[in-house]
C-alpha cells in the first residue's frame, strides 16, 4: 500500500463565500509574497495562495517537474472540493497553470499568466543560486549580515530581499532555509527547459499580463502563445518589471479584475 502525497500548504486571504481564486507563486517565492495583492483580490474572490512543493510551508520532495507540480495543484483542489476555479500564476506559477490548462482544462475558468511565456528559460538564475549556496546561514547572526554577505553577488536590493525571505530562524541558532534549496537546485535544468509538448493546447480563456520593463516575454513568444493558447490575449503594463504584484500592485489588481469581470 503506497502512501498518498501530502497536500500543499496554502494561505487563505479571505473572501469566504465568493468564487474561489487560486494564486500560484514563482520560483523561490511563496504564498507570503502575495499577501497584499491577495487581500485586494479578496474583495471579489475567496483567495487561496498555494505554496508549491519545496517552497514555503509545503512538503519537500525530490521529484519536481511541471506535470508533477500541476498534479499537486489538482490534488489540492480535490482536497478542497473545487472542480474548477479562476487562476493567477506568476512566472513559474504561470508555467504550472499552463500545464494544468493543457492537461486538465476542466480545472480552469479564467487564467492569468503573469510575466511569463510558454518557452524555455535556460540558466536564468545561476547567480542567485550560487549566492544562496555560498551563504553559511547557520552562522549568520542576523538577516542584515546575511544580506551584506550576498550583496557582492546579488547587487539588486529587491532581489536580495526576495531571496532572504526564504530564511527562517533555526532554534539551534542562526538561520536555515525554509525552501529545499538543494532540491530546487537539482530540478533547475528541468524547470528551465521546454515544458509544453507539440500537442499541448488550451482553448479556454486566458490572459498573459506582462511587465513592459521585463525581459521575460519577447516579441517572438507571441507565436508560441498563438500555437498553444489560441484564445489568449496579451496585455502589457508599461514601466513595470517582472513583479507587478509588488511594483504596481493597485494597477496590477485593477488590470486583472478588468479581465475577470468580462463576460
Amino acid at each position: 500500500m503506497t502512501n498518498a502525497m501530502p497536500i500543499l500548504a496554502h494561505r487563505d486571504f479571505g473572501g469566504k463565500g465568493k468564487p474561489p481564486l487560486i494564486i500560484l507563486h514563482g520560483l523561490l517565492g511563496s504564498s507570503r509574497n502575495w499577501q497584499s495583492a491577495g487581500r485586494d483580490f479578496a474583495e471579489h474572490f475567496h483567495v487561496h495562495a498555494l505554496d508549491m512543493r519545496n517552497h514555503g510551508e509545503s512538503f519537500h520532495a525530490r521529484e519536481m517537474d511541471y506535470p508533477t507540480l500541476a498534479a499537486d495543484v489538482a490534488s489540492w483542489m480535490d482536497a478542497q472540493g473545487f472542480e474548477s476555479t479562476h487562476f493567477i500564476g506568476h512566472s513559474m506559477g504561470g508555467k504550472i497553470g499552463m500545464v494544468l490548462a493543457c492537461r486538465q482544462p476542466q480545472r480552469l475558468k479564467k487564467f492569468i499568466a503573469v510575466d511569463i511565456a510558454p518557452r524555455a528559460y535556460p540558466a536564468g538564475h545561476v547567480r542567485e543560486f550560487e549566492a544562496m549556496h555560498a551563504l553559511d546561514v547557520g552562522n549568520c547572526p542576523s538577516r542584515q549580515e546575511a544580506e551584506k554577505l550576498i550583496e557582492p553577488s546579488v547587487t539588486e536590493w529587491g532581489m536580495r530581499q526576495f531571496l532572504l525571505s526564504n530564511l527562517e530562524r533555526d532554534p539551534k541558532g542562526g538561520f536555515r532555509w525554509l525552501i529545499d534549496l538543494q532540491g530546487i537546485t537539482d530540478a533547475l535544468p528541468t524547470l528551465e527547459a521546454e515544458f509544453l509538448g507539440a500537442n499541448d493546447r488550451y482553448d479556454g480563456e486566458m490572459l498573459f499580463l506582462l511587465g513592459g520593463r521585463s525581459q521575460y516575454f519577447r516579441s517572438e513568444d507571441r507565436k508560441r502563445v498563438e500555437t498553444h493558447f489560441p484564445r489568449a490575449r496579451i496585455v502589457t503594463m508599461p514601466h513595470i518589471g517582472h513583479n507587478p504584484h509588488f511594483e504596481a500592485r493597485e494597477a496590477f489588481v485593477a488590470e486583472a479584475m478588468k479581465y475577470f469581470r468580462e463576460r
